[in-house]
């Protein structure tokens, strides 16, 4: 079973996947992850950021995995190099560059395999899991996704930066000529500006019941 999760910056869907990902056994997916390794592995490599044809060159062939629930690149665990504000700073513009996108699902879809996932990102129930059995959108009001960014405190911006990064990259994402956000036909919509984590998981785990027993 494939449960998708789409929703911009900010919005907990990490958070909420991971917690569902727990509660029901499956396996949790974190897409996004995998666009800041491609990000992370052009700047430690030295490539230009600017340089979309450097940015795919360096990323062919890449090797990106999920040992022990951790990012590994080119067998080398990344994952606690993944949310600098420099990767930050880069990740939306290499994700919007399509043949990166097509990398990236390509890698998505192989992990997937044969396995019930929990998967979330920008374009999960649009493009790379479009058959997934149940799609979820969620959303917030920028100020609250700004502000729950902010208080995590793994960012050295201000409150004000992290609003106008959250709200570039809402631009970018929504404006990608392939993989854009967007909400999909079938996705139940769920804003979760006036919600908590656990609130929010049990309207997913609720729908999660309606079809699959033992949850």
């Amino acid at each position: 079973m494939i449960i998708a999760l789409d929703g911009p910056a900010g919005v907990g869907k990490s958070t909420i996947a991971a917690a569902i990902a727990e509660k029901t056994g499956f396996f949790y997916l974190n897409s996004g992850n995998f666009y800041r390794a491609v990000t992370l592995n052009a700047l430690e490599n030295g490539v230009n950021p600017e340089d979309p044809a450097a940015i795919i060159e360096n990323s062919r062939g890449i090797d990106i995995r999920i040992i022990g629930g951790r990012v590994h690149l080119s067998g080398a665990d990344v994952e606690d190099r993944l949310h600098s504000d420099r990767v930050d700073g880069w990740v939306a513009q290499h994700s919007a560059i399509i043949e990166i996108r097509k990398i990236v699902t390509a890698a998505l879809r192989k992990t997937a395999e044969s396995l019930d996932i929990v998967a979330e990102g920008r374009d999960i129930t649009t493009v790379v899991f479009p058959d997934a059995e149940l799609k979820f959108f969620m959303d917030a009001s920028i100020e609250v996704r700004a502000r729950r960014r902010f208080d995590q405190g793994t960012s050295s911006q201000s409150y004000n930066e992290l609003l106008e990064s959250i709200r570039m990259r809402d631009e970018i994402d929504r404006n990608k000529p392939v993989g854009s956000l967007k909400l999909a036909d079938d996705a139940i919509y769920l804003d979760t500006s006036d919600l908590t984590i656990d609130e929010v998981c049990e309207k997913v785990l609720d729908k999660i019941r309606e079809r699959k027993t033992g949850f």
